[in-house]
């Protein structure tokens, strides 16, 4: 029988509480949100509590606006962050939009 690239690893760290918890009472959390293609991933996990209070709607590019604005705001306060967030978000949504 074959098994994931968790052997060893009985215990994980939840990304949203930081408990640690049973890898077993884990759910796996692909940031991409293609957790079917598994191939060179390292999952994070979330506890199932957790994993029951997030939204589970589709996310569409929130992930790589995030990685955008963390480009563009390092280093910079929390307020320079939120104004780039903005910035990018509606240039994002304007771009959707024609």
């Amino acid at each position: 029988m074959w098994r994931s690239s968790q052997r060893g690893r009985d215990e994980v760290t939840c990304i949203a509480c930081g408990d640690s918890v049973a890898r077993s009472e884990a759910r796996e959390y692909d940031k991409f949100g293609d957790r079917w293609d598994r191939e060179g991933k390292e999952f994070e996990h979330l506890c199932k509590p957790c994993d029951r209070e997030r939204c589970h709607q589709p996310r569409g590019n929130l992930e790589r606006l995030l990685e955008d604005v963390e480009s563009a705001a390092a280093g910079r306060d929390r307020d320079a962050f939120l104004a780039t967030y903005l910035e990018l978000a509606e240039r994002a949504d304007s771009v959707e939009e024609r």
